[in-house]
């Protein structure tokens, strides 16, 4: 068990989490920019400590600075909550190089699982059901050939996506 976890996140997720450190008996260090000074996630943690400016770039994506902060603090590990840096494997490897603990997959995992296509093949390889789709696609041309042997709708998605972030449902 952990004796002080750094949620490296915001909103709620970062008050989900620091709530179950608190019934774990663990603690926790929120971390805060400009635009959420006082937030809810703030007032769940034990600790609360300003990461930067509003700019995610500048606080909730500052690799150094996270660690810099779980280190001062006394933290052991780090849970990324969702989004932002969670499946930042460099961010993963940063954490566990200066002696902490990353809550989460592994980070070969991470970087097997942020590539659709790889992951989509691992899974078929270990014997898995796969949604059907395709291999590589590179062009349009390929893309409407494909649609059209499987037919509409279809769900369109980045192999290196995030998120969810540019899947788009065609029906022509």
């Amino acid at each position: 068990m952990f004796n002080k976890v750094l949620i490296a996140n915001r909103g709620e997720i970062a008050a989900r989490v620091a709530r179950t450190c608190s019934r774990l008996g663990v603690k926790s260090v929120a971390i805060y920019s400009d635009a959420d000074w006082g937030a809810p996630h703030t007032e769940a943690a034990n600790e609360a400590h300003y990461v930067g400016a509003a700019p995610v770039a500048h606080s909730y994506l500052n690799i150094e600075r996270i660690i810099d902060i779980a280190q001062h603090t006394g933290c052991d590990a780090i849970h990324p909550g969702y989004g932002l840096l969670s499946e930042n494997v460099a961010f993963i490897n940063a954490i566990q190089t200066v002696g902490l603990t990353f809550i989460g997959p592994h980070a070969n995992n991470v970087e097997l699982m942020g590539d659709k296509q790889r992951a989509r093949a691992f899974a078929r390889d270990c014997g898995i059901p796969i949604v059907p789709g395709s291999d590589e696609i590179t062009d349009s041309q390929q893309a409407k050939e494909f649609a059209e042997r499987m037919g509409y709708p279809i769900l369109v998605k980045a192999a290196a996506g995030g998120g969810g972030i540019g899947m788009q449902l065609c029906h022509s």
